[in-house]
């Protein structure tokens, strides 16, 4: 019965969650529109879009990098804070941007703190579930993200067809993140056992077990890279649906929440490679849609595919490393299924961009695609049996 689980929603867990939405929500009230920003305000082309936008990836996947190890070996509030400091001050630097180099340096460097933050704050979500609700709650926690996915876009897609602001955009995102960093900063956490640290090497930055999970992230993001990133270029130019990448991500919000809600009750019964298998075989037939189905029909239909797929397939996948990592190791753990994807959507958004300009949308998407179902061959050829094979809990 339920009611022999201990207490899932306690304040801290609520408001980590809270905060991390807030993180989110900023964030994604610019994804849906830099590029179209970009374009009208730089004249930036299709490649320059792609290098710009995978600055923030390159400076993300580098703190992320470090960013495990010093979330398991420092305080991990105190992380959390001065990173979350650090991206809420750099949306101001995209209003006084003036050039698109200038722009290019402020995005890249905002990279770096959105890559501490993520990991200290679902790091410390673990942290405050009690054991017996973790793998439910790393599902529940999953759906701060969505929410902001679904809101963020078409909320800022509203204002901006109302006002015809950039700038607005940039100042409600550091408004909506000082919010998110004041709460984070209510957060009470228990001291932590002092642990006797290992000399320094790899298995401190990355999660070594986890390499083919982290392979399958790798090509599942790469697909998504591809797709977020050159979605509304794509809307606009090709299909002229000029106000319909907010229901887009609405729709793939939508399909995130519905099977991260049914999703978080198998977790929560150990079907944790069950999920993964059953969320990579459904999104890997989104994004085929999405290719071979260049109407509305395909973009909206895929949309709500994909999410129904990523919100099985990705809380499962940050199981897996959880529970393939010791407890001193769990900010590693985080940090690792973060690089993956990071390292994915970076090669999405650089080979997008390159692919896009040189032979045109239907080949980029198909490139997704392809990248797609090479990470779902291997998941179900080799990384399942070798979680079910390795895993500590």
């Amino acid at each position: 019965m339920i009611d022999e689980y201990p207490k899932l929603w306690n304040r801290n867990y609520i408001t980590v969650w809270i905060a991390n939405f807030l993180l989110h929500f900023s964030f994604m009230l610019l994804t849906p529109l830099l590029p179209l920003y970009l374009n009208d305000t730089f004249g930036a082309d299709k490649e320059a879009i792609g290098v710009v936008l995978s600055g923030y990836i390159i400076a993300a996947l580098i703190a992320r990098l470090f960013s495990g190890y010093i979330v398991d070996n420092f305080p991990r509030k105190l992380v959390l804070l001065v990173c979350y400091f650090f991206f809420f001050l750099f949306f101001a630097g995209y209003i006084i941007a003036g050039s698109l180099t200038l722009f290019a340096i402020v995005r890249t460097l905002h990279g770096a703190p959105f890559g501490f933050v993520t990991v200290a704050s679902s790091t410390i979500a673990i942290d405050v579930l009690d054991s017996r609700r973790r793998a439910e709650g790393i599902g529940y926690y999953g759906l701060s993200n969505n929410l902001a996915m679904a809101i963020g876009p078409t909320f800022a897609i509203f204002l901006h067809q109302i006002f015809n602001s950039y700038n607005l955009l940039f100042v409600i995102a550091l408004i909506f993140s000082a919010i998110g960093l004041g709460l984070d900063a209510t957060i009470k956490l228990k001291t932590r056992e002092t642990i006797e640290r290992k000399k320094i090497s790899l298995d401190r930055f990355i999660l070594i077990k986890g390499w083919s999970q982290g392979l399958c992230m790798v090509c599942f993001a790469f697909s998504y890279g591809i797709l977020s990133t050159y979605l509304a270029i794509y809307g606009r130019d090709t299909l002229g649906i000029t106000t319909g990448t907010g229901t887009f991500f609405t729709l793939l919000a939508i399909g995130l929440i519905c099977s991260r809600l049914v999703g978080s009750r198998s977790l929560r019964k150990g079907k944790i490679a069950q999920n993964a298998t059953m969320g990579v075989l459904i999104s890997v037939l989104g994004y085929l849609l999405f290719a071979a189905v260049p109407n509305s029909i395909g973009y909206y239909g895929a949309a709500i595919i994909i999410g129904l797929g990523n919100g099985h397939m990705y809380p499962a996948f940050q199981n897996m490393f959880i529970n393939l990592a010791e407890n001193s190791q769990r900010g590693t753990a985080n940090s690792t299924i973060l690089t993956s994807w990071d390292v994915g959507i970076g090669f999405g958004v650089l080979g997008g961009g390159f692919v896009a300009e040189n032979f045109g949308y239907s080949s980029t998407f198909w490139i997704a695609w392809i990248g797609n179902i090479i990470g779902v061959i291997f998941f179900l050829s080799y990384a399942r049996g070798n979680f079910i094979k390795n895993k500590l809990r």
